[in-house]
């Protein structure tokens, strides 16, 4: 779990906040109330304005370690965007929108390694950095400038195990600044999913970011495993932390508190604003990216990473699989139900608004920091 954040507990002091609020029945609360409007999750007008801020944001694309050697790139949409992002022959990663400069054609699919980009209308060729290399029949494009004529390139940069992409301006120093180290160079890669779901984007992170439904939408899943509405809830800029104990954390009370270790014994979620979010579970974390299709249609592009060591053990294939399964059998597809039938619930206008309270903190920061973005523009 991280703790490079000035602002973020560390661990102990995790470990003993749950274990006051184990005792005392309690859990972090806001101190603020937020009334969403309905429309926010149906309007198109809407919907073109968040996408067009995502476009104007770093947003997570991949997982460092999906892009392991010299020539691993990813394909897919991000934003309505078609990109690619590779890690080129000096190591760099790299990100293009991906249309070839003759006719627009996709230049790469899915994911894989290559030593180079050929357009598979044309054959047109472009190397890892981009550049136009091959242009099949150049006399019969006698006035082309084949310098100018690369893949168009957006901003990408790497920071804890990460890779961030922005498709308008550059990355800078500063908008990275609250971004941790989520991952470290031993976590091992080992699955990607996508999932589409005809529910809004904001409402299936929202279903990421409180325990206060724990006991009765998990109640057979979750929460015999753990507690009804008690969590941590921490917020680092627009970005947060909502921690979710499991009942065997109470095996921790005998240890030396300097000698706790939290491994296995939480699942910390980690809200990267707008639209991403880390899950540290028992034996794997994930990457989740929630790219918005339509006002009510979104996709899950998920990564998944195996944890490191935990006290000296190294956690199988096998393991992490098994943890798997278990989150996306059960508590996932709960939420993501959750969130389809809001929003189908939504045409009858039963409600103008929906009300975030106290125990909703982390959704709060979340539509708080988006509204004041869309603001701006």
């Amino acid at each position: 779990m991280q703790e490079n954040n000035r602002s973020l507990l560390s661990e102990q002091q995790v470990i003993e906040r749950i274990f006051t609020h184990i005792d005392n029945g309690t859990t972090d609360v806001g101190d603020t109330v937020w009334r969403e409007p309905v429309v926010h999750y149906q309007s198109q007008e809407r919907f073109e304005a968040e996408v067009a801020l995502l476009k104007r944001l770093p947003v997570p694309f991949c997982p460092s370690a999906a892009l392991p050697e010299k020539g691993s790139f990813i394909a897919r949409s991000a934003a309505g965007t078609p990109l690619v992002v590779v890690r080129g022959l000096d190591g760099q990663v790299r990100a293009f929108i991906n249309a070839c400069r003759h006719r627009g054609m996709q230049v790469a699919k899915g994911s894989g390694c290559s030593r180079a980009f050929v357009c598979p209308y044309h054959a047109w060729t472009y190397n890892l950095e981009g550049a136009l290399k091959t242009v099949p029949g150049q006399d019969g494009f006698p006035s082309i400038d084949i310098e100018q004529h690369g893949l168009v390139e957006v901003s990408a940069e790497e920071k804890g195990g990460i890779v961030y992409v922005l498709q308008q301006g550059k990355i800078t120093p500063d908008m990275l600044k609250d971004c941790l180290d989520y991952f470290t160079p031993a976590q091992v890669y080992f699955e990607h999913g996508e999932m589409t779901d005809k529910a809004n984007w904001k409402l299936l992170t929202e279903t990421l970011l409180e325990g206060y439904h724990i006991r009765s939408l998990h109640k057979t899943s979750f929460y015999p495993y753990g507690f009804d509405n008690i969590n941590l809830v921490e917020t680092f800029g627009a970005n947060s932390r909502v921690i979710f104990p499991f009942r065997r954390i109470e095996k921790l009370r005998d240890i030396e508190p300097s000698q706790r270790r939290i491994d296995g014994t939480v699942t910390a979620v980690y809200h990267l604003f707008p639209n991403a979010s880390i899950a540290v579970l028992s034996k794997h974390s994930t990457l989740v990216i929630v790219e918005p299709l339509s006002p009510i249609s979104s996709k899950w592009v998920v990564y998944r990473l195996i944890n490191g060591r935990s006290k000296g053990c190294e956690i199988t294939l096998e393991e992490a699989q098994r943890d798997v399964q278990f989150v996306n059998e059960f508590g996932q597809e709960e939420d993501r139900e959750a969130a389809r039938a809001i929003q189908m619930s939504l045409v009858s206008q039963a409600n103008s608004h929906f009300t975030f309270g106290y125990f909703e903190k982390a959704i709060i920061n979340f539509h708080q920091h988006l509204t004041a973005h869309l603001e701006k523009q």
